[in-house]
């Protein structure tokens, strides 16, 4: 049943490994423009609250399957922007990263949103009375304390965001959800056992992730 894998025609491991990047780019980009974004959601310039409520109103309703095609034909093949040259693939992989960056960004600011509400107002206040500007109380003060309080819903957004990389397969990126298409095609026969192995894959991927982000989230939580 397993034969395919023996095979040598098919990079199992090789596709898996283009997920796993994709995700660690991916959610680096995320939790920096996903910061970027919460800082703008709370700052008390109104044009930067503006931007802030409006980027992540329209980016987090509009499909991520569209989001990563306008990287591709908007960005590359309109504007001719590369993100740097190099081959077709790593192209395509960069904008997917940034496909996936933009749109789970969204969701990090949010997450961080909720995380900073749960700051009591007294503590920005006193900062503010001690001298200090927005940023330093932003940064020194509340941010800690709020990325200590949403470590559980930045889980599932990276959770998320794992399975979300599939998406990539619809510009070309050679991950697992594009190797798993090309074996149904090629291994209709075994079409149960392809499953089998690509869900096992990615419950391999999210579990641990989430079992261990679980247990560092009970441990550095913040007793109020």
């Amino acid at each position: 049943m397993f034969d395919f894998l023996d095979s040598g025609q098919y990079d199992v491991l090789g596709a898996f490994w283009v997920t796993v990047q994709l995700t660690l780019y991916s959610a680096a980009g995320s939790l920096i423009w996903g910061t970027v974004l919460a800082g703008m959601r709370v700052s008390p310039v109104p044009l930067m609250r503006g931007f802030g409520t409006a980027y992540v109103n329209v980016v987090r309703n509009t499909p991520l399957t569209l989001l990563v095609i306008a990287c591709s034909l908007g960005l590359s093949e309109t504007l001719g922007i590369t993100l740097g040259g190099g081959t077709f693939k790593e192209t395509g992989f960069r904008l997917a990263v940034l496909g996936l960056t933009a749109y789970t960004g969204t969701f990090v600011c949010e997450a961080l949103r909720s995380g900073i509400n749960t700051v009591p107002v007294g503590q920005a206040e006193a900062a503010r009375a001690l001298g200090l500007s927005f940023f330093q109380v932003l940064t020194l003060i509340v941010l800690p304390q709020a990325f200590r309080a949403v470590i559980a819903p930045l889980t599932n957004v990276l959770i998320a965001l794992t399975k979300n990389t599939t998406v990539a397969a619809t510009i070309g990126v050679a991950e697992a959800a594009l190797l798993m298409k090309e074996m149904i095609e090629n291994e209709a026969d075994a079409l149960f056992a392809v499953f089998g192995v690509f869900a096992l894959g990615f419950v391999l991927l999210t579990l641990p992730t989430g079992l261990l982000l679980g247990w560092v989230a009970k441990r550095v939580a913040v007793k109020r």
